[in-house]
C-alpha cells in the first residue's frame, strides 16, 4: 500500500512531467535559443519578407528604425548610437559586409522580434507589429554593404 506521502510525490511527478512536455511543445513553435543567444525559428534562414518592398515599406521601416533602433545601431546603422555597447560595436554595425550572408530576412526578423541578452538587443515582438518588423527588415537590408 502506498502512503499519502508516496501518493503526493507520485502525483507531483506526473504533473511535473506533463508540464515539461507542454512547455517543450510550446517552445518548438516559438523558436529555439542558439549558442549565440538568439532565439531563431528553424525556418529563419529561408523565411522571406512577405511584404512587397516598395517606397512605402522602406519609409515605414526607416521611421521605425529611427524610433526604436538608431539609439544603439546609430542613424546610419554603423553601431554608433548613444546607447551602443562599446564592447560589441562590430555586432551593432549593420553595414558590415561580413554579417550580410549570416543575416537573411528571416534571421533579421527573428532577431528583431526576440532580441537577446548579450550583446544586448531588446525584443520588439511586444511593441511592434509583424508588418512593422518586416518593414524594418527591408530597411536594414538597404544599409548593408554588399
Amino acid at each position: 500500500m502506498i502512503s499519502w506521502t508516496g501518493r503526493a510525490a507520485l502525483a507531483a511527478a506526473v504533473v511535473l512531467g506533463a508540464t515539461s512536455a507542454i512547455v517543450a511543445q510550446n517552445q518548438k513553435g516559438s523558436g529555439q535559443a542558439s549558442s549565440s543567444g538568439w532565439t531563431l525559428a528553424s525556418d529563419s534562414e529561408t523565411k522571406k519578407n512577405p511584404l512587397a518592398v516598395d517606397e512605402r515599406v522602406l519609409t515605414t521601416g526607416k521611421a521605425v528604425f529611427k524610433q526604436k533602433c538608431a539609439k544603439c545601431h546609430g542613424p546610419s546603422g554603423l553601431g554608433d548610437g548613444p546607447d551602443a555597447d562599446p564592447d560589441h560595436r562590430d555586432h551593432q554595425d549593420l553595414t558590415n559586409p561580413k554579417w550580410v550572408d549570416r543575416n537573411p530576412d528571416g534571421v533579421v526578423f527573428y532577431k528583431v522580434s526576440n532580441g537577446r541578452r548579450r550583446p544586448k538587443m531588446p525584443a520588439f515582438k511586444e511593441e511592434l507589429t509583424e508588418e512593422q518588423i518586416w518593414s524594418v527588415v527591408a530597411y536594414v537590408q538597404t544599409l548593408r554593404k554588399k
